[in-house]
């Protein structure tokens, strides 16, 4: 029976090659030392020819792991490849990479510190640094960070101070489109077989205003029609009436928003509502994105509606039943993102 002599001790396994050579010095044939010691004919052979060429030290066992320093990073090393991987991104670097993948690392590792590793050695490097693969999130080129940081750590706070001071709701507002076709989730079913879902063959959606506070308040509206300066006023004349005090509203730059016909509607209208804009192309700062994420994914994504009518009631009843859950909405702030406006 052969024996895997990588599970022995180093001593036993130079015992067993010094063994099976002098017996084969001694007249026995290769076929019998493999049969006998428990191992490949081939390694019989392999250490004939270690001995002949190196006498009995080249038998002896050796240190097992890493033969030399080639290849490991440093402590410091180490730590400057995880700040790289942090804070730019594969394109910054002019690496041909979108994603922060092992082989993207591997060159990494290799164009700065000379180093050559494996991609293997990159995962277990990857996994030993707490770096876990990710969907990423997509951030536009558009979007200026000196804005972003103005709006968290002055705009922002300089808006939380006011309303508190003006006994203000603050809202954070957007708007979406679903449509028939739209699918999340997975679903089991055997290897290698994709799993079919039945649905419409036609393509039909609808639109959605929505407003929530970081109390667990929720207004929205599900409409038909394009998405126009009528539509977003309906919708703010409505949150002004449910609303029992000042609202502040907080949306993106969208050209509805800033339309004349709005700006004149909150400035007649100045001591129920005021508007504010979020930077340009930073959508991950409205905790109102967490909404849509979740009617996409669990209004539409996993029910299958056969006509505009059915997902138009979908929709409401889902967003009607988070309405009802005030600690659910809570959550949507939890997001590391829009965190910042849990206070």
């Amino acid at each position: 029976m052969r024996t895997d002599t990588r599970t022995l001790s180093p001593n036993t396994q130079e015992s067993i090659r010094r063994k099976a050579v002098v017996a084969v010095n001694a007249g026995m044939s290769q076929t019998k030392a493999a049969e006998i010691f428990g191992v490949a004919q081939k390694t019989i052979w392999m250490w004939l020819k270690a001995f002949r060429a190196g006498g009995r030290d080249a038998l002896k066992s050796r240190k097992r792991g890493p033969k030399s320093e080639r290849g490991m990073l440093k402590g410091w090393q180490a730590a400057t490849i995880c700040g790289i991987i942090r804070d730019r991104h594969p394109e910054q670097l002019k690496l041909p990479f979108v994603l922060w993948t092992a082989g993207a690392v591997r060159q990494l590792i290799q164009r700065k510190f000379k180093v050559r590793v494996s991609e293997r050695t990159v995962r277990r490097y990857l996994a030993r640094w707490g770096f876990t693969p990710q969907k990423p999130v997509r951030r536009a080129y558009e979007q200026n960070d000196a804005a972003v940081q103005r709006w968290l750590n002055e705009e922002y706070p300089a808006i939380r101070v006011a309303a508190k001071k003006e006994r203000a709701l603050i809202y954070w507002a957007d708007e979406m489109g679903v449509r028939s076709d739209h699918q999340a989730g997975r679903s089991y079913a055997p290897k290698g077989k994709t799993p079919v879902i039945p649905g419409t063959g036609q393509r039909f959606g609808c639109n959605v205003v929505s407003a929530l506070t970081n109390r667990g308040d929720l207004s929205f509206m599900v409409y038909q029609r394009g998405f126009t300066a009528a539509v977003f006023l309906r919708f703010l004349k409505r949150l002004v009436q449910q609303a029992l005090r000042k609202v502040f509203v907080i949306v993106d730059r969208h050209p509805v928003h800033r339309s004349r016909a709005v700006k004149r509607w909150v400035a007649r209208h100045g001591q129920r509502i005021r508007l504010f804009f979020l930077p340009g192309y930073s959508p991950e700062l409205n905790p109102d994105e967490m909404v849509n994420q979740d009617v996409k994914a669990n209004a539409v994504g996993r029910k299958r509606a056969r006509n505009r009518p059915q997902l138009m009631r979908n929709v409401r009843r889902y967003l009607s039943r988070r309405r009802a859950q005030p600690d659910a909405v809570k959550r949507y702030f939890h997001e590391p993102s829009v965190r910042y406006a849990a206070e």
